[in-house]
C-alpha cells in the first residue's frame, strides 16, 4: 500500500547531503514529491524537508536515513495527518472568528479541539460552530492559580499546538515550559518594534507608516519568541490609532491564518531564535 510521508532534516550542513539523502528515496524506489532545502552558512546548519510516496516501511526508513545524516541531526519522519489543536481568547473575536470560519470551510488542517476564555464573551460566537467552549475566569485569583485551572482544562486533550487568538495574558514561565514550542500566538504589532500593551497607540505617537502583525512562537520572553510569520500595510497621518487597530485586525487574521499553515503543514523548523520556513 503506498504510503506519503514528510521528512525533516536539520543538521550540521556536510559536502553531499542531498545526493546520499536523496539516493536512500531512490534506492527505495520511492518518489519525491516535493523537496526544499536550506543552508545557513553562517551557522553552517544545513535544513531539509522532502515530501516522498511509495512502499516502504517507515522505522527501516528512518534507520537508513540515520546512516547518511550526521549522528547529532533531527530527523523526523512524519506521517501527513490533521493535528489537533486547543485555542485561548480573551474577548476579541477577530482573530478567532477567522480561524473558526477557515475550519467550517476545512480550510483549516487540523480539529478545534475546545476554546477556553476568561471571559464568556466569545461562548456564543464558538457555540454556533458547535465547539466545545470553556470559561474560566481569573477574577480574584492570581495568575499562577488561574493558569493552574487552565491547565487542568487543556490537559484533558491530546492536542498538537495551543493557539492564542489574541489571548490577552501574558503566560508564566511554567506555563510557556508546560507547552515548550507548541503555543502560537498572534502579536498586533511587526515585532520587535512595539511589543507589550497598546502598540497600535505606541505606533501612532511614533507616526510610523507601516502597521503589521506577527505570528511567532511564544517563549519565556514577552513577545520575543521565533518569527512564523509576519506582513504589513501601509498607514498616514490619517490614521488614528483605533484606525490603526482596527486595520491591523485584518493583518492580525491573514499572518495567524498563514502561520497556521505553516505549522500544521510541517513547514516550520525552530532554530534558536529563528525560524526556517519550507
Amino acid at each position: 500500500m503506498e504510503q506519503r510521508v514528510r521528512v525533516l532534516i536539520d543538521c550540521v550542513d556536510n559536502k553531499g547531503l542531498v545526493y546520499q539523502i536523496s539516493k536512500v528515496f531512490y534506492d527505495r524506489d520511492l518518489n519525491i514529491e516535493n523537496n526544499r532545502e536550506f543552508v545557513d552558512k553562517e551557522q553552517s546548519r544545513f535544513f531539509m524537508r522532502t515530501v516522498v510516496t511509495g512502499n516502504f516501511d517507515i522505522s527501516e526508513l528512518k534507520n537508513a536515513l540515520k546512516e547518511v545524516i550526521p549522528k547529532d541531526a533531527n530527523l523526523q519522519v512524519i506521517e501527513p495527518k490533521r493535528k489537533k489543536i486547543v485555542i485561548l481568547a480573551t474577548k476579541e473575536s477577530h482573530a478567532l472568528g477567522d480561524i473558526l470560519i477557515r475550519h467550517e470551510a476545512g480550510e483549516l488542517d487540523a480539529d478545534i479541539e475546545a476554546v477556553i476564555a476568561n471571559h464568556n464573551t466569545l461562548k456564543r460566537l464558538v457555540e454556533r460552530f458547535d465547539i466545545p467552549f470553556f470559561c474560566i475566569s481569573a477574577e480574584g485569583l492570581t495568575r499562577e492559580e488561574h493558569e493552574a485551572k487552565v491547565i487542568k482544562q487543556i490537559d484533558k486533550y491530546k492536542f498538537d499546538y495551543i493557539v492564542l487568538a489574541k489571548y490577552m495574558r501574558i503566560l508564566t514561565p511554567k506555563f510557556v515550559s508546560n507547552y515548550a514550542k507548541k503555543i502560537i500566538n498572534i502579536h498586533h504589532s511587526f515585532l520587535p518594534a512595539f511589543i507589550g500593551a497598546n502598540p497600535y497607540k505606541q505606533a501612532h505617537q511614533r507616526g510610523v507608516k507601516i502597521i503589521g502583525a506577527t505570528a511567532h512562537f511564544v517563549t519565556d520572553d514577552l513577545d520575543e519568541g521565533p518569527i512564523i510569520a509576519q506582513d504589513v500595510i501601509p498607514v498616514n497621518h490619517r490614521f488614528e490609532w483605533r484606525d490603526m487597530q482596527k486595520a491591523g485586525r485584518d493583518v492580525e487574521k491573514i499572518v495567524l491564518s498563514r502561520a497556521l499553515n505553516l505549522v500544521l503543514n510541517d513547514r516550520v523548523f525552530v532554530y534558536g531564535n529563528r525560524t526556517i520556513t519550507f
